[in-house]
């Protein structure tokens, strides 16, 4: 690779491509298929259900907003050398606190969460075996091994095959649906039918967006890259992930709409929609594109568990090494080896841990409803945070000039922000009181 010798604004050497190409591809399609888990799909298959074709520009907006917020995560940390918990800590003492309830609190439910969506295709494909719980522990510990015993290298290649999957699968069953072009374009022109309004909001701010959005940063550093000199890389390949995830939506809205919305078939919310839709697929095509969905079915599940798992285990990690350094203290420059060192630390691999073993214990919850309702909540309350901080972190002297964001980055987070916002009062309003 040719390269260019001078210094970056963070005063490390600049090793700067010349270009941006496609062979840097990786951390996008990991935080995009961590992102996007079985939930989303359900919830885009049930829009498609109830109203067609007709929100379709909400999901290419959704895809924009996911876009900018990951850029902006991954520009902070190459412009300026520092982890976003860096950032974070100079807003002040409430961030350190909000975060630590929330990691808390989210990791014992979504590990539980993540564990059961994994294992249901696996019950599906293989019925007359062992049940749920006993394969939801298994897919909890293997997720736990891999990423245990494996760095990032190895992470991104097993990430990239199961984005292969998901996308091989859920392209070739819209196709086999025999999509409406003309019907899909006119879904590109901004309508709201009568009761969409929720479905809306959900198309634009759910697929694709956790707290994994935060972590984008971290895999960023973990590649190699660690300085504005790789910035538009990074944006590459932000975008090719989005696109990729957009073309996921697309794909569920296709099969939705032609699949269910004309035979007005209803799918059971959450995950088990997916099951719901494996049945419909074998009454229409077949037994080996049922199997084949359940497979999509799966990796869409693991990817998301192992995402997690690594992901957020390094956000912990990062989180408690800059909580205990001194404020205003020596930091020390984000990169490879800082990721490298962090995945072999006691906070990543206890954290690890808290994701994989007490969540089991809701595995025996028979309805846990209360649980669902929990996670959802809990996953609306993270992204407003993250996209407001976003936006004054990259709006101050904390970001060199060069980097700071212009009028469009601006409009985008502050759209994902009030969007986020507004999703998170209607997830609250929404509860059982």
């Amino acid at each position: 690779m040719a390269e260019t010798r001078a210094t970056t604004g963070t005063g490390e050497p600049d090793s700067r491509p010349r270009k941006s190409s496609w062979k840097y591809i990786g951390p996008g399609i990991v935080v995009a298929a961590t992102g996007v888990g079985a939930g989303d799909l359900v919830a885009t298959l049930i829009a498609g259900s109830k109203f067609g074709y007709t929100l379709l520009w909400a999901a290419v907006i959704g895809c924009l907003v996911k876009i900018s917020l990951a850029e902006a995560a991954g520009r902070w940390h190459l412009a300026t050398g520092r982890t976003l918990f860096d950032g974070w800590r100079s807003l002040g003492a409430w961030t350190t606190v909000y975060f630590a309830v929330y990691v808390v609190i989210w990791g014992f439910i979504y590990g539980a969460t993540a564990m059961s969506s994994s294992a249901l295709p696996i019950v599906a494909l293989f019925p007359d075996g062992p049940g749920l719980k006993f394969w939801a522990i298994v897919t909890g510990l293997i997720g736990l091994a891999f990423v245990w015993f494996n760095r990032y290298a190895v992470f991104e290649k097993v990430m990239t095959v199961l984005v292969g999957i998901m996308f091989v699968v859920v392209v070739y069953v819209a196709a086999r649906t025999v999509p409406d072009v003309g019907a899909s374009f006119a879904g590109l022109a901004p309508v709201l039918p009568d009761g969409s309004l929720l479905y809306t909001l959900g198309l634009i701010g759910g697929v694709g967006g956790t707290i994994t959005m935060a972590a984008y940063g971290y895999w960023v550093n973990a590649k190699g890259w660690s300085n504005s000199s790789w910035m538009k890389v990074m944006r590459l390949d932000n975008r090719v992930a989005y696109v990729t995830t957009g073309i996921f939506v697309v794909a569920m809205l296709v099969v939705g709409a032609e699949l269910l919305h004309a035979s007005q078939i209803a799918l059971t919310s959450g995950d088990r929609g997916l099951i719901d839709l494996g049945e419909v697929l074998e009454d229409r095509f077949g037994g080996a594109t049922a199997t084949l969905f359940l497979i999509g079915f799966f990796a869409t599940s693991f990817s998301s568990l192992i995402g997690v798992w690594h992901g957020v285990s390094l956000m912990f990690a990062d989180f408690v090494e800059r909580f205990r350094a001194p404020a205003g203290g020596e930091k020390e420059h984000a990169g490879p080896e800082t990721v490298d060192r962090q995945q072999r630390s006691v906070p990543f691999r206890a954290y690890l841990l808290w994701l994989t073993f007490p969540p089991m214990a809701l595995l025996w919850l028979d309805e846990p409803f209360g649980l669902v309702i929990a996670y959802g909540v809990l996953g609306a309350f993270f992204m407003p945070f993250l996209a407001l901080t976003l936006l004054w972190l990259l709006n101050s002297s904390r970001t060199p000039r060069e980097w700071r964001n212009g009028w469009v980055s601006n409009g985008m987070l502050a759209l994902a922000g009030l969007l986020f916002v507004v999703l998170c009062v209607q997830q609250v309003r929404e509860l059982p009181w």
